[in-house]
């Protein structure tokens, strides 16, 4: 589980010995690279942890901190420096690709709290194979016409009555997607702005609607795949 890192730890400079952040990059006494940060991808940028993130700020400070740790600029450093610029920009690229999507960086932020995110955990609230309840009726039509069209396929025969219905599932389905996305944003001003109390009960909601959002997800692509699109 991710625990929270205090970014305002302080570690001594390899270089010159000085007290720095144990988040950032380069020592901002005499600029320096520094060994991988301990601390979270947000302290990497200098940010706060946040589901509503200023993503034009996190974009300028990944090229800044890229154009810094460019391979170039460490043609003629120690050996350890020219280790520490490979995993400071592999650590920089995996930081920027969790916190610019949307997605990504609300699992991100919500492991940081201690939520149990992801399929591996979603048996602990429920079966990961059951269809939410609202969805029980349809989601079992659509795996019977999934089914035929399979077999269909395997016969050589063409269904284009079925290939219409499934598409039109396929829509409906992408449509609950973007659904469950309007509430995750809903739900992340709830987790900012709120007190402990709402805090917990949107990060219930949004863990909850990551678990839906998998599922239709998983339906979409079976319904895509079988349509061969």
């Amino acid at each position: 589980m991710l625990k929270i890192v205090d970014s305002a730890v302080p570690v001594a400079c390899w270089s010159c010995s000085v007290a720095r952040n144990a988040s950032t990059l380069f020592c901002p006494n005499c600029s320096k690279i520094q060994p991988p940060a301990t601390g979270d991808y947000f302290a990497v940028f200098g940010l706060q942890p946040r589901l509503n993130l200023d993503l034009d700020a996190l974009e300028r400070e990944f090229h800044r901190l890229s154009r810094r740790l460019h391979p170039d600029r460490f043609a003629r450093a120690s050996d350890s420096e020219k280790e520490w610029s490979l995993a400071d920009t592999a650590l920089l690229n995996d930081a920027y690709r969790t916190l610019k999507d949307p997605l990504k960086r609300t699992e991100y932020v919500l492991k940081l709290h201690g939520a149990e995110i992801g399929e591996e955990h979603s048996g602990n609230r429920q079966d990961p194979s059951r269809a939410p309840a609202d969805l029980l009726e349809e989601v079992f039509e659509l795996n019977m016409q999934l089914e035929e069209m399979r077999m269909a396929r395997q016969m050589g025969d063409d269904d284009p009555e079925a290939a219409k219905s499934l598409s039109e599932a396929k829509r409906k389905f992408e449509g609950l997607l973007q659904e469950v996305d309007r509430d995750l944003r809903a739900q992340w001003t709830a987790w900012e702005e709120g007190g402990d109390a709402q805090r917990q009960t949107a990060q219930k909601q949004m863990v909850a609607l990551l678990d839906r959002r998998r599922y239709l997800r998983n339906l979409v692509r079976d319904v895509t795949e079988t349509l061969g699109d």
